[in-house]
Parts: C-alpha cells; structure tokens; sequence
C-alpha cells in the first residue's frame, strides 16, 4: 500500500497517534466542520413555530379606561354568562393581575360563530 493510502486509512480508521500531526489535523477538521459548518450547511434544525400565547390571548390598553383583553373563544366554557365572566377572570389574572371586568362582547364569525370573547378590565 502506498504511502497516501496508509496516510488516508489512518484518517479513516483514527489510528495515528495522539499528538502526532496527523492527529491534530483531523482534530482540527473536526473542529471546523463544528463551528463552520452551521454557517454555510443548512441542516434544517430550526424550532417549531409557536402560537404567540397557548391561550391565545391578547391584552391591549384602552387609553386611560383599562385595558382591552381578546380571548379565543375555545379557551372559554360558555355554558352561561356568569361562567364565562369566572372563565375570564381565571384566564386574565395571571396575565394581568387582579382585575375587575366591566364589559364583556362576543365576536362572531360571519356564520354567526362565537370566535372570542372582548373584555373591558380595569386594576
């Protein structure tokens, strides 16, 4: 076997000794591979994406009245008025903190469908 085929074998197999430079090459191929190659490889590891909150809430200000809370509709048990208002205050307290709500509205879809529910709350 020639001398580039016992040299590449070594590489292949990682049989030249620790500290040689054959050694440190391959280390150091090693190394690069690590640190570069996630800037010019695309290995199509990028996360998930994320709905913006789990129970798609979204709290805005209104002004200088409080503040306006839009929740999805199916993070809401609608059986009455007095349980939707209990659901809603469970859902905005740990955002908001302690809150009072004023008002409540639906919005609907165009079918008609309740999609979320709008509160006015204020501190």
């Amino acid at each position: 076997m020639s001398r580039i085929g016992r040299v590449l074998k070594g590489y292949l197999f990682w049989t030249h000794d620790r500290g040689s430079f054959h050694y440190d090459v391959m280390v150091t191929l090693i190394l690069l591979f690590v640190f570069l190659g996630p800037r010019f490889i695309d290995f199509k590891d990028q996360p998930a994406g994320h709905p913006p909150h789990p129970t798609s809430i979204e709290i805005t200000s209104d002004g200088d009245h409080g503040l306006i809370c839009l929740v999805d509709a199916s993070a809401v048990d609608a059986q009455s008025e007095g349980m939707v208002r209990t659901n809603l205050l469970r859902l905005i307290r740990p955002i908001a903190g302690e809150v009072t709500i004023d008002k409540i509205e639906q919005v609907r879809d165009q079918a008609g469908r309740i999609v979320a529910y709008r509160a006015l709350i204020h501190k």
